[in-house]
């Protein structure tokens, strides 16, 4: 019986530095570095887990939000308005602007490899 999604793996030519901008940027903690290998599991606070493996080459050329494939990562907030004002003032790199349609704000973002992130508050969950 398949229960869920237990982690996304994002590769990165300094996985180590990656992990570490999602501690200091989204209050991840770092939950597990096998050994003998760069690779480094980042957790969220509901258990939501990204892996990230080091890449076999330097950063490609930046996607678009609608190239095919996977495109972001939504991370889930309690109080975007703290949220976004943390990110603000470590100078994140924003694509969109904020906005709230039905009951949910949102604003599109990237890390400090470009990988495309999702701020999101609902005020009502998906069924």
């Amino acid at each position: 019986m398949v229960t869920g999604i237990e982690h996304t793996a994002i590769a990165s030519p300094d996985p180590i530095r990656l992990a570490q901008w999602y501690v200091d940027h989204l209050d991840f903690t770092i939950n597990y570095r096998p050994a003998g290998s760069r690779t480094v599991f980042v957790k969220a606070r509901d258990g939501s887990m990204i892996e990230i493996i080091e890449s076999n080459a330097a950063l490609a050329a930046p996607q678009a939000m609608r190239d095919p494939g996977l495109r972001h990562l939504a991370i889930a907030v309690s109080d975007f308005d703290a949220v976004l004002a943390r990110l603000q003032s470590k100078s994140v790199t924003f694509l969109t602007d904020r906005e709230t349609v039905g009951g949910n704000t949102l604003i599109f973002f990237s890390d400090c490899d470009g990988n495309i992130l999702h701020l999101l508050q609902r005020e009502h969950p998906l069924p």
